[in-house]
């Protein structure tokens, strides 16, 4: 036994490495370039075709655009003669100095030239308050939602359009119902000069009605006249306003202990409005105002697109959950504004808006061209993002609701809390998709005379001085690049989003 032990000894000290043996490197036709075209383009005789066939794609359609908008471009002149083949010599591809010497217009339009800081200054805002909500680990998010979708539009408003403020919460509130009282006596007054009876006593319920309203809103309207009578009626009625609604927020919060919280939130929001107020001048006539009829290029896109994005959500988080409501009412009319909504193109919204809308309002009241356009397009927008939303949540599984409700959660906190942030979660794809479509279906709008970019560029076309065989290209070039870089940004912005909150993403 002995020697066999031995021999065993011998025979593993003779033949087994104690070291490994370093690797070796991969051959040479499996990795590289070399490996890539044998294991990826070149392994079948499809793939070969294919490859053949996106390498004369690429050959007839991105060699020619890159000589174009590069190796053949003009980068400097005055005048249409620098981009004429005649004056260059070459072949002359895209035309930038027509691009530069109209730049200004494809950004404001015809804003005015002295007024065009407001512009600049209003998307500085929105980049500030847009980049923290889009950076995850930055905190304070509710607060800065708060002033990126509350105070930032009001801000944007006075900066872009300008005037001032003649009163607060009280003088509208009175104006606004005192209104609609006159509203309901001149409609009644109407009805009863009718022959009909049925008619003649629904105006004079409509009348008396209206009549009870203005007596019960006396008080009201009786407080903005002294206000309005004041020195500082703006200041006034926002210091009044602040009470009252101090006052209501510490009643509803159940006192001072429960809701000193709440209190100082409105307290900051009142203080933040009366900076706005004076650094603005807005209790003075505010800034010069300009007519939204000049405003054109990428500002009325991004007004237009903006507006439609941040409106349109809400609209169709709520058409969605009325599509599913068990009220008959509620229900049928979700359905049917989301049906007509969607079987009606987006022209024929934008002439409605625009031609027809007047014709139903009374004859003292009128709505800029432009928040006519707005509104169609948020309710638009509205219906196709019901029908997304609404697929998120028949995605959602029923036992998740159960689950809140066995919890002794109530409908709105359900709602709120446990089904709409995972159907949100699940449909982010299709909720940015019909952003993207959104902002370039922004474009429609210079058919109701509305110049936005693609508007101001047809525009600058006509001009002369810059009109050579490559400007409309050039043109077209241009403004596709920035539709390109809004849209890709996106796009990769969700598909971020999609892989952060997704949970199949998680591992």
């Amino acid at each position: 036994m002995s020697d066999l032990a031995t021999s065993a000894v011998i025979r593993e000290d003779t033949f087994v490495r104690k070291e490994l043996v370093a690797e070796r490197a991969a051959p040479v036709k499996t990795t590289g370039i070399v490996g890539f075209l044998r294991t990826r383009l070149l392994n079948s005789p499809t793939n070969i075709i294919l490859t053949i066939l996106g390498l004369l794609l690429i050959w007839f359609t991105v060699v020619p655009a890159l000589r174009f908008a590069l190796i053949d471009a003009v980068w400097s002149g005055s005048d249409r003669n620098a981009c004429l083949e005649e004056n260059v010599g070459r072949p002359v591809g895209a035309c930038w100095p027509y691009i530069a010497a109209k730049f200004d217009q494809f950004i404001y339009g015809f804003y005015p030239e002295p007024e065009r800081w407001r512009v600049n200054l209003t998307y500085l805002l929105a980049a500030l308050l847009l980049l923290p909500l889009l950076i995850p680990r930055l905190p304070a998010k509710g607060l800065n939602a708060g002033l990126f979708f509350v105070a930032f539009p009001v801000v944007a408003f006075f900066l872009l359009h300008g005037g001032g403020l003649g009163g607060f919460g009280v003088s509208w509130a009175a104006s606004f119902l005192s209104a609609f009282a006159d509203g309901l006596i001149g409609g009644g007054n109407s009805l009863m000069a009718t022959a009909n009876p049925l008619l003649w006593l629904l105006g004079k319920l409509a009348a008396l009605l209206g009549q009870a309203l203005a007596l019960v809103i006396w008080p009201l309207t009786a407080v903005r006249d002294a206000i309005r009578a004041s020195g500082e009626p703006v200041w006034i009625d926002l210091a009044v306003t602040a009470i009252v609604v101090l006052a209501l927020t510490l009643w509803l919060a159940g006192g001072l202990r429960n809701g000193w919280r709440r209190l100082l939130t409105v307290l900051a929001t009142f203080i933040g409005t009366a900076l706005v107020i004076g650094v603005l001048g807005l209790d003075r006539g505010g800034l010069r105002i300009v007519d939204t009829r000049l405003w054109g290029g990428l500002l009325v896109t991004l007004v237009i697109s903006v507006t439609g994005i941040v409106a349109s959500l809400p609209i169709g988080i709520a058409l969605a959950l009325g599509r599913r409501s068990t009220i008959p009412l509620i229900r049928v009319f979700s359905i049917a504004f989301i049906e007509f909504w969607r079987g009606v193109p987006l022209i024929t919204v934008l002439f409605f808006a625009t031609y027809m809308l007047p014709l139903f309002l009374p004859g003292n009241f009128t709505v800029d061209g432009l928040v006519r356009a707005l509104i169609g397009v948020a309710l638009f927008a509205g219906a196709y993002q019901a029908e997304v939303v609404r697929g998120g949540l028949q995605a959602l599984p029923r036992g998740q609701s159960e689950a809140a409700n066995a919890l002794g959660l109530s409908w709105w906190k359900t709602t709120a809390l446990v089904v709409l942030p995972q159907a949100l979660r699940h449909v982010i794809p299709g909720l940015v998709n019909s952003f993207i479509a959104l902002f370039k279906d922004t474009s429609l709008v210079t058919i109701v005379a509305l110049f936005d970019l693609l508007g101001q560029l047809r525009a600058s076309f006509a001009d002369p001085n810059w009109a050579t065989p490559t400007t409309l290209f050039t043109g077209f070039a241009f403004t596709g690049m920035i539709y390109f870089a809004f849209c890709f940004s996106m796009s990769r912005y969700s598909l971020f989003v999609e892989h952060r909150l997704n949970p199949h993403q998680r591992h």
